[in-house]
């Protein structure tokens, strides 16, 4: 009676195959430079309040170690299941706040399997059309974005002045909060300019009854 060893040894551990070092060290190199390269892109096409640098170091970390996990599960097939059972229960509880933040994982993770798989031309090749989508579409300035101006005044007639200003100088204009005190009015508005000029806010700073006003780019995720 055969055991359990013995059916795995029946041809299929001799499905094994060794990683030379020649493949490992082109690999990881590779990855490295990939990595490097999706780092340096992530630095030209970031756009989120604070510039997080170990994320950075993290694409180039996760590139690598990908390329390692998956040279590992092709060369041994008892491995790749072993593999496939302690991956599956890992937890990340790391918030990611950026929505394009998840888009430079998966590539480094998919930059990662494609090297580990031997495609060098598909990976170096993908990885330079990404690069360029993400540089030439991120970093495309338009007065079509959102801004958000707070302006503060002293009562109703100052205020109406100031929103009929606003509107006569935008694109669209739409009020996201509005606190009131005994003396004095705040409101957050969100705006569109008609082009790149902004100076219409230094008018309205000096508009009687505006005491401040403040001019912020808005990322889409308003806290009023």
């Amino acid at each position: 009676m055969n055991t359990f060893q013995d059916i795995f040894k029946s041809g299929f551990l001799e499905n094994v195959t060794s990683v030379s070092v020649l493949d490992m060290v082109i690999a990881l190199s590779l990855a490295f430079g990939i990595g490097l390269f999706i780092f340096l892109v992530y630095q030209k096409t970031f756009t989120g309040v604070m510039y997080s640098s170990s994320f950075g170091v993290t694409l180039v970390v996760l590139t690598m170690i990908t390329t390692l996990v998956i040279l590992a599960v092709t060369s041994n097939v008892v491995l790749s299941l072993g593999m496939v059972g302690a991956l599956s229960i890992v937890r990340f509880r790391t918030a990611i706040k950026e929505p394009l933040d998840i888009a430079f994982l998966f590539w480094a993770i998919a930059v990662g399997i494609v090297l580990a798989a031997g495609l060098i031309p598909l990976a170096v090749f993908g990885s330079l059309v990404i690069g360029a989508v993400l540089v030439v579409f991120v970093n495309r300035k338009s007065h079509c974005d959102p801004y958000i101006v707070v302006f503060q005044c002293d009562g109703h007639a100052s205020e109406t002045a100031a929103r009929d200003y606003l509107s006569r100088q935008t694109r669209r204009c739409v009020v996201k909060s509005k606190t009131v005190q005994r003396d004095r009015v705040e409101l957050n508005l969100e705006i569109r300019l008609k082009g790149d000029d902004t100076d219409f806010i230094n008018v309205l700073a000096g508009m009687d009854g505006v005491s401040s006003a403040v001019l912020v780019s808005y990322n889409g995720d308003y806290l009023g």
